[in-house]
């Protein structure tokens, strides 16, 4: 019997893990990112990068970093619209991916060699650890929902219980854990996921890189709801954890398995690591994206495609915006640290 973390993490990272090798998003895929949605994404985040440049914050010889790139899209859709919109940063940027898997890394590396030739020097990290910088612009889409947690629930003698895992069946079982109780006292969890794991991540980039514009996305919300979010992603079907039937030995470590992300937690480990020169921020992906320019983008767009083109653009862009899927569904941290 092992706990719940130490489970999700084996699905997800063993070496056969769900993320050990390649897979597919999108329509093929287990499900949609942002990403795969509209390069425009990417676009509106190149477009924030190049004001915090412009605005003197980072310099133009800065590092531009992604953790967990996947295949290399998002890296490519940003050093496009770089290209398209101050083609001359290219020349001074420096490009770097955190990937801890060999096959994935030779993927991206052979994504951008084969969308920008030499043009792109592409540095390769490990771990995290390894990411000793002056300064950075770090972007890091949909990774903390793949940081291991526990699941929490409080029983009706006011028993805090944390879940285990026996061949593929969960069981709770009294919490004996003291940082996992504070925790749960802290943020008035009573039901849900805790995940510890988020600490050591900002620990490292904090102490790592001496000045860093950070900006992530993923579903979540500031507060925990006081409900389990944990859930399996296969082929577009959405199975939450404690559904009736559910078998997990058939879908450990062949489909997606993620949480809902518990923002305020996140941006307290900041705030916590960093004690001052430190700014955050948390938004929806809606106002974030508008924030940083994409409406704009799309009028650059209008003015040099067919209409057809455009409306067909505007339309993806749409999804990314909407308020009742995606535009808040997905929520922002940008943190800038001094």
């Amino acid at each position: 019997m092992k706990r719940f973390n130490k489970y999700f993490n084996e699905w997800l990272y063993e070496s056969d893990g769900y993320y050990s090798n390649y897979k597919q998003i999108g329509k093929n895929g287990d499900f949609f990112t942002s990403v795969s949605t509209s390069s425009f994404f990417g676009g509106a985040i190149a477009k924030k990068i190049i004001k915090t440049i412009e605005d003197g914050f980072l310099p133009t010889n800065t590092t531009l970093v992604e953790v967990g790139a996947h295949h290399g899209y998002l890296f490519a859709d940003i050093i496009q619209f770089i290209y398209t919109l101050k083609p001359q940063l290219l020349e001074t940027l420096n490009f770097a991916i955190v990937e801890r898997y060999e096959k994935l890394q030779t993927q991206q590396k052979n994504y951008l060699e084969e969308s920008f030739g030499d043009i792109i020097n592409l540095k390769h990290y490990n771990d995290i650890n390894e990411v000793k910088l002056e300064n950075a612009f770090v972007v890091a889409n949909e990774i903390f929902d793949a940081f291991d947690c526990d699941l929490v629930y409080t029983n009706n003698k006011n028993e805090l219980q944390i879940a285990f895992v026996d061949n593929h069946k969960i069981k709770f079982e009294k919490c004996e854990d003291i940082e996992i109780i504070k925790h749960c006292e802290k943020y008035s969890i009573t039901k849900g996921e805790v995940a510890l794991s988020y600490k050591s991540f900002v620990d490292t980039l904090c102490e790592n890189i001496k000045k860093f514009e950070f900006l992530t996305f993923d579903y979540g919300d500031r507060y925990p709801r006081n409900d389990f979010s944990t859930r399996v992603y296969e082929k577009h079907n959405v199975y939450p954890i404690f559904e009736e039937d559910l078998d997990l030995e058939k879908l450990y470590k062949k489909s997606d398995i993620t949480y809902d992300v518990h923002f305020n937690y996140l941006s307290d480990c900041f705030k916590q690591t960093q004690k001052e020169n430190i700014e955050v921020k948390f938004d929806t992906q809606l106002k974030a994206l508008v924030d940083f320019g994409i409406i704009e983008l799309l009028e650059i767009l209008k003015a040099n495609v067919s209409e057809d083109v455009y409306l067909k653009e505007t339309q993806k862009v749409k999804v990314l915006l909407e308020p009742t899927g995606m535009g808040d569904r997905f929520k922002i941290l940008n943190v800038r640290k001094y």
